[in-house]
């Protein structure tokens, strides 16, 4: 059986578009008692050009977690910024 692409591409990014909204900061996931980490910092970088887009929709949608570790936190978030949107260069065909 034949997968049809025009169909399984869309709905798979539809899936992915969900899955990552799911995680999103600000959405009362984390509180004072319990804050966002290191990995949540990770997670909220990678996503973070889709933060940025569902927040001017929704108000509760954040770039950034509030309520988080400080510094790990941080840490995270700025690394995952660099290499997730420096990676996306090797996706780019390369000019010759």
């Amino acid at each position: 059986m034949k997968l049809n692409t025009r169909i399984t591409i869309p709905l798979l990014l539809v899936a992915l578009l969900l899955v990552m909204s799911s995680c999103l900061p600000g959405g009362g996931n984390y509180s004072p008692v319990d804050p966002a980490g290191f990995f949540t910092g990770i997670w909220h970088g990678w996503i973070a050009p889709i933060s940025l887009i569902l927040g001017i929709f929704n108000k509760d949608i954040t770039l950034y977690e509030t309520f988080n570790t400080g510094w790990w936190y941080d840490f995270g978030f700025y690394i995952s910024i660099i290499a997730g949107f420096g990676s996306l260069r090797l996706l780019r065909k390369k000019s010759s």
